[in-house]
């Protein structure tokens, strides 16, 4: 894991406060989640199937998940981190972020089944004119279906061949109750890769991952993530910002 993260909690700092150190450290900034490594920025990024049509009828074969391919060098384009934000992170100038050698911006677009981010599409232009990398997060709830939540996911953030896609799978800390299920997950990355050929990266703690009591609520995921769910063929946006971040069971085998 690179040693480099990006200090952005949401809601408190500018493009022009910028740290590298100690996100997640702090716990005055424990929302933060801005550092993803290069690897699992690029990994959800898959090859689009192409399907062919004949004169006659015959039965489709059940649809394969695809795997996300290694992806390609760009140390040359910057630090290894990007920028995780949403509308309540002010961002003056998204050009002094790019010389801040940041690769990308990861923007909420939306959470549960009826909520959408304000300030995602307009912000696309900025972070795409100022050469960053763009991609959306999902925050996922409880409320209505995976494959619902997917369809709104994708109907807001209007994903491009190169938008990376992600899902916030975590506890709801404002309801509890409300917590997105492991078969709503589920059914959210399928969803998801049905409809571009991709997989999204997966947001999530280790503890809640393998469905563990979370040390200071007791709360836990109602079922663990094992390696042979859909998840553990999702790149892995690990919640953990240890020098020596704990990996979750299922992707323990893919590191």
């Amino acid at each position: 894991m690179q040693q480099h993260a990006i200090a952005l909690p949401r809601g408190e700092r500018s493009a022009a406060s910028i740290e590298i150190g100690n996100c997640g450290r702090d716990p005055r900034f424990a929302y933060c989640r801005a550092m993803i490594s290069r690897r699992n920025l690029l990994s959800g990024l898959a090859a689009s199937t192409a399907a062919g049509c004949s004169a006659r009828q015959v039965p489709l074969a059940p649809y394969q998940v695809p795997i996300a391919p290694p992806p390609p060098d760009r140390a040359s384009l910057g630090l290894d981190a990007v920028i995780d934000i949403s509308r309540f992170v002010t961002v003056t100038d998204f050009r002094l972020v790019r010389q801040s050698n940041i690769l990308g911006v990861i923007h909420k677009a939306t959470e549960g089944g009826d909520y959408a981010d304000a300030a995602c599409a307009a912000r696309r232009p900025q972070v795409e004119a100022a050469g960053l990398l763009w991609g959306t997060y999902h925050f996922g709830t409880g409320q209505s279906s995976g494959a619902q939540q997917a369809a709104f996911f994708l109907r807001v953030s209007r994903p491009g061949p190169r938008t990376l896609l992600a899902l916030d799978l975590e506890l709801n800390e404002n309801n509890p109750s409300n917590s997105m299920r492991l078969d709503q997950a589920e059914a959210f990355v399928q969803a998801v890769a049905e409809a571009t050929g991709r997989l999204p990266v997966v947001y999530v703690h280790p503890t809640w991952a393998n469905g563990d009591p979370l040390p200071n609520s007791g709360y836990s995921l109602d079922a663990r993530i094992t390696p042979d769910s859909i998840f553990a063929r999702c790149g892995l946006w690990v919640a953990d910002y240890h020098d020596s971040p704990e990996i979750p069971l299922a992707w323990a085998a893919s590191g």
